[in-house]
């Protein structure tokens, strides 16, 4: 580690000192007490940006502009209601035991913590579940049609990593419905004045003014022109990373930008190594496939998993008898079956197709099989809970799945690692808050399925709200520095200019799916020093041929996708390094990422409390990465090997 190859230095350790101490049930009501108010004639006279109209920036900037805040959102979207968040399908965990199952704001604190495998704050995720509980009836009051049972009563399902029944759900479109309700609130905020939108606009720099977040510089996508924006707060709302792999289950738009810019201005990276891998995605399809299609991990509810016992067995699924399958997370995992967390579910199928058991094309794939389903419920149940997602296979493997099983294979889906936040979800940047999937999150090294919707509001609506209140309590905060206006949309022209400038042949696309493959063989679903090492050796050569050879066409003054991809891609560039330096530094297994040095004897992720409790927070320096320690202290759940079984 001390070689050029993951080079770092460490620096002091860090601390989340907003976090209020006394009894964990009584934190956030003893925070919001003790935070300050702003009244309501003050909040006309403060700024804020958000940046981002997914689950999280949509309910903020509704509920800030509620509350009478001068709210400028930018989305990069033509419409806020085309973010990601969108294409969430299966659910929203929340504590309210409708099924009288056993449920509770504790199961679900402890489900929380357990699934991601003990990397993550007690004081963070306990408010999550509290706050879970307020999400649903916000939902429900704005429209939200979650699914009811016959009675009237709202219905639930089950997700990986618990064994109740606490995810609420709108067919396989939960995340739009969701978003839907949220660009509602949003929409009256901007007819109400409180909120003004700016669509097509990308966040290319941060603004930071005596130390403070103070705005953001943003290019309008349409005529190219290049815009400052200033405030008195700056809230960070853009999603996570995973297209740092090229082939992931998020849109093609999904980026790194205004996180890493951020984090080049001073916000601290935490845990970027922590990557989630989806087990239930449609398989690679051809050499040049540009994204990966998600199948809802509520499949798995009434779908079973299984692969051929024998190697090499390629009959067709109906011809294999019940005697030639193997059901591999029901036998593996029999308390838990096919609702393993998607960590364990994904390593398991990666291991059976490595096997030589796998199906399809290459052998890179297994069966999710409803016939069970069919068979006990009949055909127009299974169509009634799931059958978008049904129609959705079918249009694109031309195969029917109510006629013979789905094949599935694991996909790069989340990131847990994003930005630093302390409990106020107030960046290592004064006056820089960051919520949802752009922080690093209360999930830790691994989240459980319907939980990325939970945070995204919770943060959205009823955290940030609060908190940036006590921070905005002391503004407004002046006049902002000239210079460091100037200086950022300098810098921004000039990174512009050398993009197109550069007399290459190759487009930034290639380098994107050259750069993806490499992170998916070497940082993906299993990580070992060799392959990591590997990794940065040939990261940065990459980055230097892609600053030589990359040829982007068009003009900066016009509507220039190729810039767009080629500005996003040299961010990748930079993160998918740190993502190797943070893996290889962490030589212990834990949720997403695993350690091929560090199983146990059944092949299960060991880790290292004693080394590797904490929360790896990176600062940026031109001498290179700069680690920061926060150490994760548990006073409620008491860490343990995780067990399935």
């Amino acid at each position: 580690m001390n070689g050029p190859v993951g080079r770092y230095t460490e620096g002091e350790p860090i601390r989340d000192t907003k976090a209020p101490d006394g009894p964990i049930e009584d934190r956030w009501e003893k925070r919001k007490f003790s935070a300050k108010l702003v009244n309501p004639a003050n909040k006309r006279k403060l700024d804020v940006i958000v940046v981002g109209t997914g689950l999280a920036g949509g309910s903020a900037a509704a509920t800030l502009g509620e509350l009478g805040y001068n709210v400028t959102s930018f989305c990069y979207q033509d419409s806020p209601r085309r973010a990601h968040s969108i294409a969430a399908q299966g659910g929203i965990n929340a504590a309210k035991n409708y099924r009288g199952d056993g449920d509770s704001i504790y199961r679900l604190f402890y489900d929380t913590v357990k699934g991601g495998d003990f990397r993550a704050r007690e004081s963070n995720v306990y408010r999550l579940a509290q706050v879970s509980v307020n999400i649903i009836d916000q939902a429900v009051a704005q429209g939200v049609p979650f699914a009811r049972e016959y009675g009237g009563l709202l219905d639930t399902r089950s997700f990986g990593g618990a064994q109740v029944s606490r995810t609420f759900y709108a067919r396989g479109q939960t995340g739009q419905q969701l978003l839907l309700g949220a660009y509602q609130a949003l929409e009256r905020q901007i007819a109400a004045g409180t909120v003004t939108m700016h669509t097509r606009h990308e966040m290319l720099d941060l603004i930071v003014s005596d130390g403070r977040a103070r705005g953001v510089i943003v290019r309008d996508m349409v005529t190219g022109e290049i815009e400052r924006h200033l405030a008195d707060a700056v809230v960070l709302a853009t999603g996570g990373y995973g297209n740092v792999f090229f082939l992931s289950t998020n849109a093609k738009g999904c980026n790194t930008t205004a996180i890493w810019r951020a984090h080049r201005r001073g916000a601290m990276f935490a845990n970027p190594c922590y990557t989630q891998i989806h087990p239930t995605c449609i398989p690679v399809s051809g050499e040049y496939q540009s994204k990966l299609t998600l199948m809802s991990e509520s499949l798995r509810n009434d779908g079973r998993v299984w692969v051929p016992l024998e190697r090499g067995d390629a009959r067709p699924p109906a011809e294999i008898p019940e005697a030639g399958r193997d059901y591999y997370l029901e036998r593996i995992y029999p308390a838990f079956g096919n609702l393993v967390p998607r960590d364990i579910a994904s390593r398991a199928a990666k291991n059976v197709c490595d096997e030589g058991r796998g199906v399809g094309p290459g052998g890179l794939g297994v069966y999710l099989d409803f016939a069970d389903a069919i068979g006990r419920l009949g055909r127009a149940a299974v169509e009634k809970k799931y059958g978008n997602l049904f129609e959705m296979y079918e249009r694109i493997t031309g195969e029917d799945p109510y006629a013979q099983p789905m094949r599935i294979y694991p996909a790069v889906h989340y990131t847990m690692g994003g930005l630093w936040v302390d409990y106020d979800l107030q960046s290592t940047i004064p006056g820089l808050f960051v919520i949802g999937e752009a922080n690093f999150s209360d999930h830790g090294a691994n989240r459980l399925g319907a939980s990325a919707l939970m945070q995204g509001l919770a943060d959205g609506y009823f955290v940030l709200p609060t908190t940036i209140g006590d921070y905005l309590a002391n503004g407004p905060y002046g006049e902002v520095d000239e210079e460091a206006v100037a200086e950022a949309e300098i810098g921004v022209r000039r990174r512009i200019d050398a993009l197109l400038t550069n007399d290459g042949d190759r487009t930034a696309d290639s380098y994107h799916r050259e750069l993806g493959k490499l992170m998916w063989d070497y940082c993906g679903m299993e990580r070992t020093e060799e392959s990591l090492r590997k990794a940065l050796e040939r990261i940065p050569e990459l980055r230097e041929e892609f600053w030589r050879n990359v040829k982007v066409s068009g003009e900066a003054g016009e509507l220039n996708q190729a810039l767009e991809r080629a500005g996003r891609v040299a961010d990748f560039f930079d993160l998918a390094e740190l993502m190797c330096v943070d893996a290889l530094h962490r030589t212990e297994s834990c949720g997403g990422h695993f350690r091929a040095e560090s199983q146990d004897a059944d092949g299960e992720a060991l880790r290292d409390d004693e080394h590797f409790a904490y929360v790896a927070a990176w600062e940026h320096s031109e001498n290179g990465p700069v680690l920061h320690k926060e150490d994760l202290d548990y006073e409620y759940v008491t860490m343990s090997q995780r067990s399935y079984k």
